[in-house]
């Protein structure tokens, strides 16, 4: 299979463990009402309906007051969002990603600010459990800047276009189903980390879809590029 130039990631789902936070920032007096899960499916909900970008953060909270949840709920997740960690695997695939010489692009549907505070503390994250001190996504873009949000097109070829390459020659690792379809509508490769058991809702097939991303990822990664420092194992 030929290798691409470069891995474009969701990044909520595909890179990070987000949706437990959802559950956890709800007060625990409104847990009788909706769990994080349902709160999320409406958001995303308004979202895909949006002819064009609307804030991210106004959509989080119209989708909490539609379940019945206070304002709490989505002021608690903003500040959440800035301590998620990424899936336990991720830190070393991206570095060894790197070391093969592929791009790492990111395209994100939340905000500017958001995103841009996510992506930092993403990459903090591995440089701190990798040793790998320089590392750093080439190409992000969040849903603002696209003006859309995903699976929308835009989205896709604002990143490629970051990265300067066609679809053929990059892969996108999707964590849900609609980001599957999304990328491959453009024309790029699909591959997808199922961590959380996502049920897929349409006929468009990854190339492999993983319980983690070097299982949904094997098929390009060379096993001996990367070993982790003894004191990061």
């Amino acid at each position: 299979m030929t290798q691409p130039r470069a891995v474009i990631f969701d990044l909520l789902t595909g890179l990070l463990d987000s949706w437990a936070v959802w559950d956890a920032v709800i007060p625990e007096s409104e847990r009788h009402i909706t769990d994080g899960t349902t709160w999320r499916k409406r958001y995303l909900e308004l979202a895909f309906a949006c002819g064009s970008y609307k804030p991210y953060e106004s959509l989080v909270e119209q989708g909490a007051t539609d379940v019945g949840l206070s304002k709490a709920a989505p002021e608690a997740l903003f500040q959440r969002y800035l301590e998620i960690e990424p899936w336990p695997e991720v830190p070393e695939v991206l570095v060894q990603l790197k070391r093969q010489g592929m791009k790492l692009g990111v395209a994100t549907n939340i905000s500017d600010e958001l995103g841009r505070r996510v992506v930092k503390n993403t990459e903090r994250f591995v440089r701190e459990k990798t040793g790998s001190e320089d590392f750093a996504f080439d190409a992000v873009v969040t849903a603002e800047e696209s003006g859309n949000y995903k699976p929308k097109p835009q989205p896709y070829r604002d990143v490629l276009e970051k990265l300067d390459l066609i679809p053929e020659q990059a892969l996108f690792l999707a964590g849900s189903p609609t980001d599957i379809q999304g990328a491959a509508g453009v024309g790029m490769r699909v591959c997808w980390n199922n961590h959380i058991g996502l049920v897929k809702k349409h006929d468009v097939e990854p190339l492999r879809e993983g319980r983690d991303l070097r299982e949904a990822l094997q098929d390009f990664l060379v096993s001996s590029s990367y070993a982790a420092p003894e004191n990061q194992r």
